[in-house]
């Protein structure tokens, strides 16, 4: 090691800077680990506490349930799939909104529809109830997510 040497000017006195333990680091240091583990625990603790939904449709496990025989299918949630139609159902959408639409009556009230959790197809020409969650449509007066499907006669 080097002797500290003694720099002397007219005005003052310059001293090298001694080498000392980096306290401040060292603090720091510790603050972030005990920081980083007490939000890893609170994390965890909150996620246990948190109730989780079964098939991911927000309700409990309680309030929905899945069917699927020759005359229903789908996810039976009224709280999630609240609008209802009756019609009969029909390929095509109307300019690449839905797969299929609903015939009720008048052109005006046709129900285009889309379903991720049933297979429309297997309803075709029949009439059916339709439950579900009506979307923003650009080009359909209505546009429904199907949840559930019921045929009322062939």
């Amino acid at each position: 090691m080097q002797e500290s040497q003694t720099f002397q000017t007219p005005e003052t006195v310059i001293k090298p800077i001694e080498k000392t333990p980096m306290v401040a680091t060292k603090i720091a240091g510790i603050i972030l680990v005990v920081t980083f583990v007490l939000g890893s625990a609170t994390g965890f603790m909150v996620a246990q506490l948190t109730p989780t939904s079964t098939q991911g449709t927000g309700g409990s496990a309680s309030e929905v349930q899945r069917v699927d025989t020759e005359t229903k299918a789908g996810i039976i949630d009224k709280k999630t799939f609240t609008d209802t139609a009756t019609g009969v159902l029909r390929e095509g959408g109307i300019d690449g909104e839905g797969s299929h639409h609903l015939e009720r009556g008048a052109k005006d009230q046709t129900a285009y529809l889309t379903s991720s959790t049933v297979d429309l197809s297997t309803y075709i020409g029949k009439k059916v109830q339709v439950w579900g969650q009506t979307n923003t449509a650009q080009k359909a007066g209505w546009l429904m997510d199907v949840g559930s499907v019921e045929v009322i006669s062939e």
